[in-house]
């Protein structure tokens, strides 16, 4: 039928790179001050398949405090940074306390990462784990459900001078481990 013209397009169907204007409003990058005691820095950069920064992409955290517990009065737990035009990110927060699993499995100290960038449909969802927990990294039962030893250790950080990387490769030669929920 010539001259008809589809559906317009959907919000996720137009993804672009519109999350600086329209969720960035605010600097959510600091989940506790950097003076605040035990602050740490997680610093990583956002990158495409072919290894290029994603200068216009979100992350989101969304963790447990300290003491393993979520969304306290005193820490919300949840954090936003938008990547600059080499791509990367950077959160102050505390180090999460383990927090119960499936089947009361204690999990590893883990931040739940998501990234919205152009050219995804939906967000994509992954984790963090922390280098000096390798005794309770071995034991987690979610990391552990990843087969591929390479694509597990894309999902911890490592100590770079003050700072935690956490480096986010969205498909390709060394991407990062995703997760699926339905």
């Amino acid at each position: 039928m010539s001259g008809e013209t589809g559906p317009e397009p959907t919000p996720s169907q137009t993804i672009g790179p519109f999350f600086h204007d329209a969720l960035l409003e605010r600097d959510l990058s600091e989940l506790v001050s950097p003076d605040h005691p035990g602050a740490i820095r997680i610093e990583g950069a956002v990158c495409d398949g072919a290894g290029d920064p994603v200068p216009d992409a979100m992350v989101e955290v969304w963790q447990a405090d300290a003491a393993g517990s979520y969304g306290s009065e005193e820490f919300s737990g949840f954090g936003r940074s938008g990547t600059d035009d080499e791509g990367r990110f950077s959160f102050t927060t505390v180090k999460p306390g383990p927090v119960p699993g499936p089947e009361g499995i204690p999990q590893a100290p883990h931040a739940n990462v998501l990234i919205f960038a152009r050219g995804l449909l939906r967000q994509v969802v992954t984790r963090l784990y922390f280098p000096d927990e390798e005794e309770a990294n071995a034991a987690d039962p979610v990391l552990a459900s990843i087969e591929d030893a390479e694509l597990r250790e894309t999902l911890v950080a490592r100590r770079v001078g003050d700072a935690l990387r956490f480096d986010v490769r969205l498909q390709g030669e060394g991407q990062t481990a995703f997760f699926e929920f339905e």
